[in-house]
């Protein structure tokens, strides 16, 4: 991303504001990126004006021509894809599958007040009222009953972003298990390859992110055929979950799978 580009200068600066038209809530579970882009294409100039015009450096070349403007931010940020975010995606979109698929769990079984006072330590539901503890934002409180989309991110740790413009409300936080994109799977510890096989314990082990079973043989060098077997006793035994991604089947580590693992450290 390049500090001179379009791009670069909207979200550039630290702790400033970022206009609200960079980041509209998401069509659905799963967005497509040349969907999006075609949305940021539309939105409404006066829209952009305003927006552009409450940074403390505004960009004059989206604020004197936004459509000429949003056709070369679109540009920018499909080549940002394609070169910072594209080669890692499978695995970032994986884990960001598996916390969708745990937060709609636990709100289900749990609740929606358990749900909000667990996303970050600034967000917090009380008394009917949900807060953000965000110091340096200026934006007016939300009214109640405009609803509110949660959106986990890979991107936004520590910290979470919120965007109040628009029809819903939306809050960024950081999705369980980021770290774990950028480590190198762990070897089972003695204690768990005792009480589940040394196998299993691998497997369970390295699904420190959502994985195929074809990932898994690569990390593991467990054959795919012994793969399949040892996650299928997983399932049945509640330690591990799988879902479908599109083509891909991806499989995921349950809540009773973190705490067996924590305790066999």
């Amino acid at each position: 991303m390049s500090p001179g580009g379009l791009l670069g200068r909207l979200v550039a600066p630290t702790g400033g504001y970022t206009p609200d038209f960079l980041t509209p809530a998401p069509a659905g579970l799963s967005p497509d990126l040349d969907r999006e882009l075609a949305g940021l294409i539309e939105t409404d100039p006066s829209a952009v004006r305003a927006q552009v015009s409450l940074m403390a450096s505004p960009v004059r070349a989206l604020h004197d021509d936004p459509v000429g403007g949003l056709a070369r931010l679109a540009d920018e940020i499909a080549e940002y894809w394609s070169t910072a975010v594209k080669p890692d995606w499978p695995r970032r979109r994986g884990l960001l599958d598996a916390e969708v698929q745990r937060q709609a769990r636990r709100l289900a079984s749990e609740g929606a007040d358990v749900v909000l006072n667990d996303l970050h330590p600034s967000v917090s539901w009380a008394d009917g009222v949900l807060r953000v503890d965000q110091p340096h934002c200026l934006a007016p409180d939300v009214p109640a009953g405009s609803g509110l989309v949660l959106i986990p991110s890979v991107f936004v740790w520590p910290a979470v972003l919120t965007v109040s413009a628009g029809e819903i409300p939306q809050i960024a936080y950081p999705a369980r298990g980021v770290a774990t994109l950028w480590e190198r799977p762990a070897g089972p510890s003695d204690a768990l390859s005792a009480v589940l096989g040394r196998g299993r314990a691998r497997i369970l082990t390295a699904l420190s992110a959502p994985l195929s079973t074809t990932e898994l043989a690569q990390r593991t060098g467990i054959t795919a055929g012994g793969v399949s077997q040892h996650l299928s006793t997983l399932r049945a035994a509640g330690l591990v979950t799988t879902h479908r991604q599109g083509r891909a089947v991806l499989n995921s580590r349950t809540s009773a799978a973190d705490v067996l693992l924590a305790a066999a450290l």
